[in-house]
């Protein structure tokens, strides 16, 4: 399991970068959904958004799942190729597959790398 060490996590399984203000999914909820096959991110650049807003949706072969914001601000940037390539998101996590891109976001509620792998350790037994 890929846990970056400079991201914050949630417990909804999102990452925030706060340097870039990048938001996606992590690599333990891509693998947990397998084969993801759709997404549509459902925000747009301009729009503000807050912890628990529903940013996007995504499908695969074994499930569907809604993505949510990890951090309040404003859209920056929306990563549009998803949508023609969902299964970005299982290849690359945390790099090519980022979703958002947001201005102002506050990482301060969100847990680190070590107790993301923690979290994650306890709801795989």
């Amino acid at each position: 399991m890929n846990i970056p060490a400079n991201l914050k996590y949630t417990k909804s399984d999102e990452w925030f970068d706060p340097v870039t203000g990048k938001v996606g999914l992590t690599d333990f909820a891509q693998g947990q959904l397998s084969d993801i096959v759709f997404v549509e991110v459902v925000v747009s650049p301009g729009d503000v958004i807050e912890p628990g807003k529903t940013i996007a949706s995504v499908e695969s072969v074994k499930a569907a799942a809604e993505i949510y914001s990890p951090v309040n601000g404003k859209i920056v940037a929306v990563n549009d190729a998803l949508s023609s390539n969902p299964e970005t998101l299982n290849s690359d996590p945390y790099g090519a597959g980022w979703m958002i891109q947001v201005e102002g976001g506050d990482a301060s509620g969100l847990m680190d790398a070590a107790a993301y792998e923690k979290y994650c350790e306890e709801r795989a037994h």
